[in-house]
């Protein structure tokens, strides 16, 4: 951690809003400091395991990017489907959340496996999305994580005469399209 954040550690306030608001000048400082901390643990993980793999942190959209690429043992820690993944950015972000004392939105790709499966996700929207169209049918999907679910409703957003919404409950939750009335 830098000689920065520590510095504000020290004088910041109890309540973790207030925590936040002194250790950062802006939201974007905010995320900034998300992805360092981020960034430490994950590599204090890599360490652990013995893996290799270079960290990449950015700021998009409002939320801290972290993005691990370039070794061989990589694979693994996305997991089938994502799986491990998925737990690796939930952890994180309670790494960060424990020194921030704030929630973070925080997002972890992994050898490009997030970007790849975006791709994926925008072009069964669009596909399904097309197929509401030409059939008039409402189409439901295979269960979904809350990402993949966001990729594919802005997919079908983008598509005049189909709506999407959600129905169901973790981890069964999906994706229904449907042609607008």
């Amino acid at each position: 951690m830098s000689e920065t954040l520590q510095a504000a550690d020290v004088d910041a306030p109890e309540a973790p809003e207030e925590a936040a608001e002194a250790r950062s000048g802006s939201s974007e400082d905010l995320l900034v400091q998300e992805g360092d901390i981020a960034g430490d643990y994950l590599e204090r993980l890599l360490d652990l395991l013995d893996y290799d793999g270079d960290i990449d942190l950015d700021v998009e959209a409002g939320r801290a990017i972290v993005s691990i690429d370039g070794g061989d043992d990589l694979e693994k820690l996305v997991g089938p489907r994502g799986t491990v993944l998925e737990s690796l950015q939930e952890l994180t972000r309670l790494a960060v959340q424990q020194e921030t004392g704030v929630r973070s939105r925080l997002m972890l790709d992994i050898a490009g496996w997030r970007a790849g499966r975006r791709a994926e996700l925008a072009e069964l929207g669009r596909t399904t999305a097309q197929k509401v169209l030409a059939t008039g049918e409402k189409v439901r999907l295979h269960p979904m994580t809350p990402f993949e679910r966001k990729v594919v409703h802005d997919a079908v957003a983008a598509v005049d005469g189909v709506h999407s919404e959600s129905e169901g409950e973790e981890p069964q939750r999906r994706v229904v399209v449907l042609p607008k009335p």
